[in-house]
């Protein structure tokens, strides 16, 4: 998997402890387990609940931040379908790309 620029993890006018983070951390790890967690779940795909549940020893933010980076690069996919979250909400439904047969162009 490449490696996510340290400048795509925070904003410009983030404080400067955001950005010393953003250099420490290694997101490209991060991503690869994320990524892992969804492969899990095949071809039923999963939601954010669920990747949140599969990752217990991670916090919400380490794990939702990586979706982005993940769309990004084509590892996962989402096309509009949504499931039911622990809230009553809907949540975008996610697939490994080794999973994922709708249109890629999404």
């Amino acid at each position: 998997m490449n490696s996510t620029p340290a400048y795509k993890l925070v904003r410009r006018d983030d404080p400067a402890t955001s950005h010393d983070a953003a250099e420490s951390i290694n997101a490209t790890e991060m991503e690869s387990v994320v990524a892992d967690a969804i492969w899990f779940f095949g071809a039923a795909g999963c939601i954010s609940d669920e990747v949140l549940k599969a990752l217990p020893q991670h916090g919400y933010s380490t794990v939702t931040a990586r979706y982005k980076q993940l769309k990004e690069k084509g590892i996962i996919f989402v096309d509009g379908t949504k499931r039911k979250g622990l809230s009553g909400r809907g949540q975008m439904v996610m697939w490994h790309k080794e999973f994922y047969k709708g249109d890629t162009n999404v």
